[in-house]
């Protein structure tokens, strides 16, 4: 004969009709309310954080292309100054070679 467990068959029929009302309470019209809720409010905070995602990500190619500009300018002049003292040792050079060359015909 089998014997039945008082306190086993009671838990196991409380969580069947827990289930069974717990499948209700998910399904009435009150909770897909607040699902729909949920997932209205979860939705505006994505549109939100995807504004300041794209704020940052405008702000952050302002920033680089700002960075691009000072590093060119920059440059620019390097090559400038680099120029111009490549210009005045042409000039010293020049200056040193007339000065040889006059020395050279006066004697």
């Amino acid at each position: 004969m089998i014997k039945f467990d008082g306190k086993k068959t009671g838990i196991f029929a409380a969580g069947v009709a827990f289930g069974t009302a717990g499948i209700k309470i998910l399904t009435s019209k009150d909770a897909k309310k607040l699902y729909t809720n949920c997932t209205a409010a979860v939705l505006r905070a994505k549109a939100c954080v995807m504004k300041t995602a794209s704020t940052i990500q405008e702000n952050a190619e302002d920033i680089y292309a700002e960075a691009q500009q000072i590093n060119e300018d920059r440059a620019a002049a390097e090559e400038v100054v680099e120029d111009t003292a490549e210009e005045t040792e042409e000039t010293t050079d020049f200056k040193e070679e007339t000065e040889e060359t006059e020395e050279g015909s006066e004697e």
